[in-house]
């Protein structure tokens, strides 16, 4: 990739309501507020980790949404190019679970400004100018039709100039609500793209690839790459992160389909996670700050791995991590020593 990486993330920006000391929703007189959303969480791990990040949205004229872009820039990313139009920035709710329930989110995103983007509203031209990695999900293109036409004429034009385009599958059931079905939409959308992070279910969602059951999960995923690469035909990097969860403990490890070949990361045990949500948004991050350093497929996975890794600690969206904790993960990994 370019020496000057540029990466443009796109899509929609949220504030999250959390619960408090993991009561449940019905129980709550107080709530937790995070900025959120899957490519905000990207670009702010990519900001701080040192590159030039930049998120294009659509939000409201109001404080709500100065609020989340004051918490954006306040972590470097370049928030220059987010359009300002409709009257409200979508929302979601979490009750965090536990060993015994899973946790729960309530999305109230209907009519936000961004689901109602329109072809047209973003001058891409400006946008993409010194863009080299243009990256998307599949959350944006769930919202509305018109919010995945939107994702069409980026995608489109950002091909055109030869942009490397980047896509979280990220499918989302409660989304889809507009008349369209996500495999109707999708394969069209990704075909483009020279980098993906999936999983297994979406890429059976979308392309209705399946691979059995009784596979190891590894096998699952080097069977599901053989499939895809004929339906994406650009498709050069794919990355996927699993989690087991075994008793009390979580297992989290990664695959990565490079240039013809498998490489998988070191598999890493966690005693506890203090917040999932977002982990696959700073894997993915960690992936596309590989890619752009140069690493080797090796590190890559593993980099990609360790962040993922490392958001499970932090609470909220954010991987409010720097590089220096990812390279001392990677070399000791997981520790409870006080830094003094």
């Amino acid at each position: 990739m370019n020496e000057t990486p540029c990466i443009t993330c796109f899509g929609e920006i949220l504030l999250r309501f959390n619960t408090q000391m993991g009561l449940r929703l019905i129980q709550s007189a107080a709530l937790n507020i995070h900025v959120a959303g899957a490519e905000a969480n990207v670009a702010v791990l990519l900001a701080r980790l040192g590159l030039d990040s930049r998120m294009l949205s659509r939000l409201p004229d109001n404080d709500l949404a100065e609020m989340a872009i004051a918490e954006l820039r306040k972590y470097g990313v370049n928030t220059g190019g987010i359009a300002k139009g409709g009257e409200r920035i979508g929302t979601y709710y979490v009750e965090n679970g536990n060993h015994i329930r899973p946790t729960q989110v309530i999305y109230d995103r209907s009519g936000s400004s961004f689901s109602q983007l329109k072809p047209g509203m973003i001058d891409w031209e400006k946008q993409l100018a010194d863009t080299t990695l243009f990256h998307w999900s599949g959350i944006a293109a769930a919202l509305s039709a018109s919010a995945a036409a939107v994702c069409s004429e980026a995608i489109s034009l950002a091909h055109e100039k030869g942009i490397t385009i980047s896509a979280d599958f990220n499918y989302r059931r409660k989304l889809w609500n507009y008349g369209q079905e996500a495999k109707e939409v999708m394969p069209e959308l990704l075909a483009y793209c020279k980098v993906a992070v999936a999983d297994l279910d979406s890429v059976a969602i979308y392309f209705g690839i399946q691979a059995e059951e009784h596979l190891s999960l590894t096998d699952r995923f080097e069977h599901c790459f053989s499939l895809l690469k004929d339906k994406m035909p650009l498709l050069q990097t794919f990355a996927m992160s699993f989690r087991v969860v075994e008793g009390l403990n979580h297992v989290y490890f990664a695959g990565l389909a490079h240039e013809g070949k498998f490489y998988y990361s070191t598999i890493h045990t966690l005693p506890l996670v203090t917040d999932q949500i977002g982990t696959g948004d700073a894997f993915t991050a960690g992936l596309l700050y590989g890619l752009s350093s140069g690493f080797s497929p090796e590190k890559i996975i593993n980099w990609a791995t360790a962040c993922g890794v490392m958001k499970q600690s932090v609470h909220g969206d954010w991987a409010l991590i720097s590089k220096s904790e990812i390279e001392s993960f990677i070399q000791s990994g997981i520790s409870t020593k006080i830094n003094r």
